[in-house]
């Protein structure tokens, strides 16, 4: 139910509608099923697992019955959104990867690396070279610079072939002192690590302590700099290890293999990552809300971000037990919900019908909740706290006529045309992130996860960038990206 975005807690069968799994296919469960159904068709109220109530003598509404619209709620954030960052504080691409990836984290992992080195060393009989503060930053540079710049095995970005070499690797650091930063990069004290070990297996264990110190400066740093605009969002990214460890999950709809999974609350006017978290296991969602609910209560802080805020989420989170709960904070939700999920109408009076055409909708209004069914290529079922049924809109769609296919437009919910605006931006994003990527893969999953939390860097950092120079007045150049990153390398 992971995998396939849903919810253990919210997604699980009825036990009013479905009989334990062994006598599902009894004649006492056929019997079951059929007195439910005389009970729906003589109306009445019911009342759902999560405490919503449902009429079963209402009906579904269609696109030209009127509905209103619900009050808005003011938008109110507690900071002026964007940048919050001093006119003259920034200026060059470099200075604000550093306001994110300050230079004391530079130093503090040269630290940490050199104190797991010499150990590491030690044991094969060998000396460590410290390395220095300046040897993390050229190790960085060199990061993003694969990023740009993609070959097929490491060792060619130090080729000294006549045609076929890159100049710039080898006046940074030498091959060999780059592989070994890369073998025994560290994130934390070894002293710290090795009492963490000894607690594995009790509540004291601490199961991301070996990337904690820079995990904290980099969500801080995020949260810091930037407030978001109205509309934003929770996105899942995976980071793909190589290395075996208790904290794996696999994305489904990204790749089949698996890897850590973080939740993100993220902008959906420019893309930028305001906070996350990286997701530890069952061990950390609630079991009676569940885990769809527990992220966004945990990213959607309403003391820093303020109020009537548009949070758009996809089928995992969407539920009416948590847009309502979102209402108590002020903070307005939308998305695509599972027909199945606690709390969605049961009512099947004038119910989209599966054969419907093209373009049919239906709707019906619970208490602050919409709940919306159109018909594109497949059926569409939407929740919303503040949108209206339908507003006249339209959208093309390839309709068949004969053995021909036109373009007609159809009518469509306002909840899925602005849901799929403003999610756009926040996938484009998603995947300029994955593009830059270093093509470094480690051998230590906090390894990846550090190469995660400099691409997180840079993108917010080029997000920043991209948003003063627009107050500023300045032309806005069309390859911003690649000069920031040439500009943070060089």
């Amino acid at each position: 139910m992971f995998i396939d975005d849903m919810d253990p807690i919210l997604d699980r069968p009825s036990s009013d509608l479905y009989l334990p799994e062994e006598d599902y296919d009894s004649k006492d469960a056929l019997q079951h099923r059929k007195r439910l159904c005389l009970s729906s068709a003589e109306g009445g109220d019911r009342k759902s697992e999560n405490g919503f109530y449902w009429t079963e003598t209402e009906k579904w509404q269609s696109s030209d019955e009127a509905d209103v619209e619900p009050p808005l709620l003011v938008f109110t954030p507690n900071q002026n959104p964007g940048p919050q960052i001093l006119p003259n504080r920034c200026s060059s691409a470099l200075q604000f990867f550093q306001l994110l990836f300050p230079k004391s984290m530079f130093q503090t992992i040269a630290g940490y690396t050199n104190s797991y080195a010499a150990k590491y060393e030690e044991r094969k009989g060998k000396l460590w070279n410290f390395i220095s503060q300046s040897d993390m930053k050229s190790y960085v540079a060199l990061v993003i610079y694969m990023g740009m710049f993609r070959c097929s095995s490491l060792s060619d970005y130090w080729s000294e072939s006549q045609h076929f070499s890159l100049s710039f690797p080898a006046k940074i650091m030498s091959y060999r002192k780059f592989l070994s930063i890369s073998i025994v990069l560290h994130l934390s004290e070894s002293r710290e690590d090795e009492k963490n070990i000894l607690k594995k297996g009790t509540a004291g264990y601490e199961r991301l302590g070996k990337i904690q110190p820079l995990y904290q400066v980099i969500r801080e740093s995020c949260k810091s700099y930037f407030h978001p605009f109205q509309n934003i969002t929770i996105v899942e990214r995976m980071v793909k290890p190589q290395a075996g460890t208790g904290l794996k999950q696999s994305l489904k709809s990204r790749s089949p293999n698996m890897g850590f999974k973080l939740f993100a609350l993220t902008d959906c006017t420019c893309g930028y990552t305001w906070d996350f978290f990286v997701y530890e296991g069952k061990s950390c969602a609630s079991r009676s809300e569940g885990l769809s609910y527990e992220t966004v209560m945990a990213l959607v802080d309403e003391n820093m971000l303020g109020s009537g805020y548009k949070l758009f989420v996809d089928k995992f989170y969407t539920s009416p037990t948590l847009f309502t709960d979102l209402l108590d904070k002020k903070v307005l939700a939308c998305g695509p919900v599972w027909p199945n999920r606690t709390g969605y109408p049961k009512s099947v009076k004038n119910k989209l019908l599966s054969n419907a055409p093209r373009g049919t909708m239906r709707w019906i209004r619970q208490d602050k909740l919409l709940f919306v069914e159109w018909k594109d290529s497949r059926e569409v079922q939407m929740c919303s706290s503040f949108h209206k049924a339908y507003e006249g809109d339209t959208v093309q769609r390839k309709v068949r006529q004969d053995a021909h296919r036109t373009l007609e437009e159809i009518p469509v919910p306002a909840v899925v045309l602005d849901y799929s605006k403003n999610m756009e931006a926040v996938d484009s994003s998603d995947c300029v992130t994955e593009h830059f990527r270093a093509i470094h893969k480690p051998k230590k999953w906090y390894q990846c996860m550090f190469y995660h939390f400099l691409d997180i860097a840079v993108e917010n950092a080029f997000i920043m960038q991209e948003l003063v120079t627009k107050e500023n007045g300045h032309a806005d150049s069309a390859a911003g990206r690649k000069c920031f990153l040439q500009s943070c390398v060089t």
